[in-house]
This record gives C-alpha cells, sequence and structure tokens, in this order.
C-alpha cells in the first residue's frame, strides 16, 4: 500500500515546547485520526506537513519532498486549518470566484452542488453564518478542486453533535467516492474516530505515545476493574496506568487477553478512545 503522507523524525523547538521525533504514515485510502489533548502538538504537526512550519525532518506528500514539490502538492490536497479562511466580509458566491483562480482543478458545478447538499446560501455574507455552516462551507471548499487528500485540523470542534455527525458523514463520502483518497484528521473530540478512522497516533507533549489501527487499539486494550488485593498481585510490566477509586481500582492494560489467562480476571472492560488517551494522560503509572 502507498503513503499520501510519510513523516520521519519531524522536529519543532519553540520557547516551552519541543516536537520531537514525530514519525508516521497516512496510507492511501485510509482515514487517520491525530489525536491528544490541546498544546499536544497536533495543530504543529499539520502545519509541519503542510510547510506553514518550517521544522526539521522529513516530509513526503504522494512520495515526493513536502518542500521541494509544495506548488504541486497543494494542486492535490484539501486543507480545513480553524484559524485560516478568506474574509468573512465575502460570500460563497465570491469564494467561487476567487478558487477558480486559485486551483487549476477547481471544479464550479461540484461545489454549487455541495453548497445545496450543505443548504448553505450562496449571497449570504460568510460572517452571518452559524459555526457549522462556516465548517461546511471550508470543507465544500477544500474538496471543491477533488483533492486526493484532505488535511483537516479540529474540523468538529465546537458544534452540536447533529452537525458533527454531517460532517463526519461528508468525510466518509469522500473516501468512498474513491479508494484512492486519504485524510489525516486532528482532533481532541476521539469519538468522532471511533466509527470512521482507520488508524490513531496518540501525541503527548510533542512524542508519538502509539500509532496503531483503531480495530487493534479497542480489540486489545482494556480496563482492569479489581481490589487492592488483586492490584498488588500485577506486574506493571502488565499495565500502562491507573487510577485508585474509593472502593477499587481501574487499570489500564494494552494487553487485556494475556490478562486474562496470567491473573484469571473476568472484569476487564472495553475502553473508549477517550479512556485511554486520559488513562495515559492523567492515570498514575
Amino acid at each position: 500500500m502507498d503513503n499520501s503522507i510519510e513523516l520521519q523524525n519531524v522536529s519543532k523547538k519553540y520557547k516551552g515546547f519541543e516536537l520531537k521525533n514525530i514519525s508516521f504514515n497516512v496510507p492511501e485510502g485510509c482515514i487517520v485520526g491525530l489525536i491528544g489533548e490541546n498544546g499536544a502538538g497536533k495543530t504543529t504537526t499539520i502545519k509541519s506537513i503542510l510547510n506553514i512550519t518550517k521544522s526539521e525532518g522529513i516530509v513526503k506528500i504522494f512520495g515526493k519532498d513536502s518542500k521541494k514539490n509544495e506548488k504541486e502538492i497543494k494542486e492535490e490536497i484539501g486543507v480545513v486549518l480553524d484559524d485560516s479562511f478568506l474574509s468573512e466580509y465575502l460570500t460563497a458566491k465570491q469564494v467561487n470566484s476567487i478558487m477558480k483562480d486559485f486551483y487549476k482543478n477547481w471544479d464550479e458545478n461540484k461545489y454549487i452542488n455541495l453548497l445545496k447538499e450543505f443548504n448553505l446560501p450562496i449571497d449570504k455574507l460568510i460572517k452571518d453564518f452559524s459555526s457549522g455552516m462556516k465548517m461546511k462551507l471550508k470543507i465544500a471548499t477544500a474538496i471543491s478542486h477533488n483533492p486526493k487528500l484532505l488535511i483537516l485540523d479540529e474540523p468538529t470542534s465546537g458544534l452540536d453533535p447533529v452537525v458533527r455527525n454531517e460532517i463526519l458523514d461528508i468525510f466518509r463520502k469522500y473516501i468512498e467516492d474513491d479508494e484512492t483518497r486519504s485524510i489525516l484528521l486532528s482532533t481532541h473530540i476521539t469519538t468522532d474516530l471511533e466509527h470512521i478512522s482507520d488508524y490513531i497516533v496518540f501525541i503527548e507533549k510533542g512524542r508519538i505515545i502509539f500509532d496503531l489501527p483503531t480495530d487493534e487499539l479497542l480489540e486489545n486494550y482494556g480496563i482492569i476493574k479489581c481490589g487492592k488485593d488483586d492490584f498488588i498481585r500485577l506486574d506493571k510490566k502488565d499495565y500502562i496506568a491507573y487510577k485508585k477509586g474509593k472502593y477499587q481500582y481501574e487499570v489500564l492494560t494494552n494487553d487485556k487477553s494475556t490478562i486474562r489467562k496470567k491473573y484469571n480476571m473476568t472484569t476487564i472492560d472495553r475502553p473508549s478512545i477517550e479512556d485511554i488517551m486520559l488513562f495515559y494522560i492523567k492515570g498514575e503509572k
């Protein structure tokens, strides 16, 4: 399988924060979720991929060096960033006129049809759109030149669950329409990823904690619920972190089948991606 994105040892140093040796791939035809709490390094990683932030290391998009081939590559990618878009004093119709000059492959009919599908007014100023409408417009703009790759930074942040589901459906359809397309989706709303992502990359304090297929992550990880006596029996090598409650311990493992056999423990719950992330960030080691 070819990779749409390859990162090798991408690093960036700021005062008080360092992105350190980030390496992962976005395989062709897949949705990869980049997760982590705010400030973990997700946006710096995405801006490094897009060459907005000048970082050390190697970034390849479609097998090409992202810096040397930046102009050519940007024709083939759609981008949604939280802090960048055209003036809010434009209308959706005016956005179309601007984008026609910007992208060689801009598809005006597709854009107009997406506006209709998303129930977006063509002549209303963007500043009068709701948050959900603005995000749908960003996505319509990002995909109307038929890119092979979407890179999205927090596209569902601050949106209500109904709008979030509508936007996730847009991403599913985008992939289903062409199996060579890929998405890199950064979010701290991990529930959005459980049903649509193929891989999860978890970044914390500028480092990758894990890079795993979503189904493998949810299948192998487990939360052991036990009393103090059972907790004391556990070998530290067999778990990642724990939380001590008033009446019991909750313990995160990444190998629940071994735990069952080795300790004969039956109360092992299936965690959500959010559970796993919180144990790594807040749990005791």
